[in-house]
Order: C-alpha cells, then structure tokens, then sequence
C-alpha cells in the first residue's frame, strides 16, 4: 500500500520541499472495522513532527463533518497530528472541510495543514477564475436534464424552451454554456443543435457542481394572511420534509420574482425588518421553482444548491440522508 501515498510525497517535496516518506500504521488494527474498511493508514513525520495520514479509500466523499468524528475516533489510538488524504475533493466540500478545521491534502491541487500554519489554494484559485457558474436559464436547463428519466430523449433549443418558458435565444445561449463546460453532447443536426445524453444522470450532477450555484437570489421574512401557502416549500421546510431534520420555527416557500411581485399586489403580505415568531421565510429564486416542484415540494437539486454552504452538521447530514434517496 506504500504505493498509494507517492503523489503525497511528491506534492509536500514540490510545493514545501519537505521531504517526508510513509510506513502502514500498525495501529489501525485497533480502530473499529468501519475505519479500517473507509481510510488506510500510515505514519510519517512532517517537519520532524509525528503524523498519521488516513487516505480515504471511499468512492463516494465522506462528509467533512463526518471526517471529523472520524478523526476524533482515531485520536483515542493516536496522540498526534492526523492528516486527510483523497486524491480528488469537491470545491463545497473543500471550503467544508476548512470550515471543520480538517487538515487534508489533496495531491497536485491543495493542502491545508493548519498545524504547520500552511493553506496553499493556488491551483483551486486559478480554477476559481477558469470555471464560471451557470445563468439562471442554464441551471434550470440542466435540472430539466436531470429530472428526464429518459435519458434518451434528445432536446433541441426550441423544445427546451417551450417545456421551460424560456425563449429559444436564452436556451440557445444555455446550450453555449453547457457545450462549454463539457458536459452532455451537443451535436448539429442539419440547421439545429441536439443535446444528446452521454453520461448517467449521477455522474453529469457530480460533474456539473462547480457549474452550479444557489438559485436563492434573496430571502425574505415576511406576515402571510392566514391559510396562505404561495408557492413550494423550500430550505429547511422541504428539507424537513424529505429526512429526519426537525422542522424549522417557520415555513419557508419559494417564489420566482414575477410570481412574488404578483403576491405582492394581490394579497396582504407584510415584509419584516427582521424574523418574527408567527412570520414565513420567502426565498426568490432565479429560475421558477414551479418548474420542477413535486408535490408541493422543490426539486432535490435545487433544494441542495440552496442549503449545501449551511455550516451545520445537522443540515449537512440530512442534506446526504435525501441525496441517497434521489432515483438516479
């Protein structure tokens, strides 16, 4: 297994030049066995101070609050630094595992080692700048993809348009963006472009994360008349509905701008400086909710993008607890 930490190596002598060389860690035949079956081991010495390195050996990303209580387990058999090795982390996840205060490497792209005072984020910078996120148009475009179950249904501009209420220019402009970001084939068909499915619908999600952005634009505490629901329900309502997270102290709804201008000039909805015991949250979106709401509730895509940066184990796990239950 020392194989498997050779880029590791490499990386702290490239970036730090600091030399350091790994050995199997005979300790972790003391951790329980879902430990040993998740991370391999290995001891080493970073500027002459011990460390264990837990290399993840999962396909799918463990949680970084879970990561953490991992990493709690572990300092009962190990009283030193502990590093988290994965040769590839997702940009939300990054910024969560910083948050978590998790050292980690990631080889070749970035290392935080707050122990030794160090946060090299170079490369995800330059990421940063070369990856733009998707226009509203093209977000709720790529959650229509999503949502297909039949993958093998192609999709032009126009039938884009006409399923979303878009015109055919903004969906024209949505396909650039997704053609750009390399995502599902896009072909010319005689005088139309076809978007053609290429991929399973799970990997085109992971794939399309750093694309992807919260379709929240604002939120908004408001005193709805009695008995009235505006639209889906959104944040931690929905996300109360679909798991085991206890339901929050007010409802939350989303709205596109057009729908929440028209409550406005209907009904009696009074906006709140600040939340009130008896008030309802509204998120405005910038695509229409209704698009893609499933028995009064919001899509699970969307419901992510919008609560994937709450920095609270609770909604973290049940973020996880209702992806597991997306039919892919």
């Amino acid at each position: 297994m020392k194989n498997e930490l050779i880029d590791f190596e490499r990386y702290l002598k490239e970036a730090l030049d600091v030399q350091v060389t790994t050995k199997p860690w005979t300790g972790g035949n003391r951790l329980p066995a879902v430990l040993r079956n998740l991370y391999a081991f290995f001891e080493t010495r970073i500027n002459d101070a011990p460390c264990l390195i837990m290399r993840d050996l999962a396909r799918e990303e463990i949680s970084p609050a879970t990561i953490r209580k991992h990493m709690a387990l572990i300092r009962e058999k190990w009283n030193a630094d502990i590093v988290y090795v994965r040769d590839r982390v997702t940009s939300y996840n990054r910024k969560r595992l910083i948050a978590q205060k998790v050292p980690f490497v990631v080889p070749g792209n970035q290392m935080y080692l707050p122990m030794l005072g160090i946060d090299l984020r170079e490369h995800f910078r330059k990421l940063q700048v070369e990856t733009p996120r998707f226009a509203p148009a093209t977000q709720a475009l790529f959650i229509h993809l999503l949502r297909r179950q039949d993958r093998e249904t192609r999709i032009t501009p126009a039938a884009a348009a006409h399923d979303l209420g878009y015109t055919t220019m903004s969906m024209t402009r949505a396909f650039d963006e997704l053609e750009a970001a390399n995502l599902d084939k896009i072909v010319q068909e005689g005088r139309q472009r076809v978007l053609t499915p290429s991929i399973p619908r799970r990997a085109l999600w992971e794939k399309a994360l750093p694309f992807l952005r919260s379709p929240v634009k604002k939120r908004i505490h408001v005193r709805l008349p009695k008995n009235l629901h505006p639209g889906p329900v959104a944040g931690l309502t929905a996300l109360a509905r679909q798991t085991d997270l206890a339901e929050p102290d007010h409802d939350v709804y989303a709205l596109s701008r057009d729908t929440w201008n028209a409550l406005k000039a209907k009904s009696k909805v009074v906006e709140l400086p600040v939340p009130e015991s008896d008030a309802a949250e509204i998120e405005i979106w910038g695509y229409d909710p209704e698009l893609f709401t499933l028995d009064g509730i919001i899509d699970p895509w969307s419901l992510y993008l919008s609560l994937k940066d709450v920095q609270d184990e609770r909604v973290e796990a049940a973020l996880e607890q209702m992806m597991r239950t997306v039919q892919w």
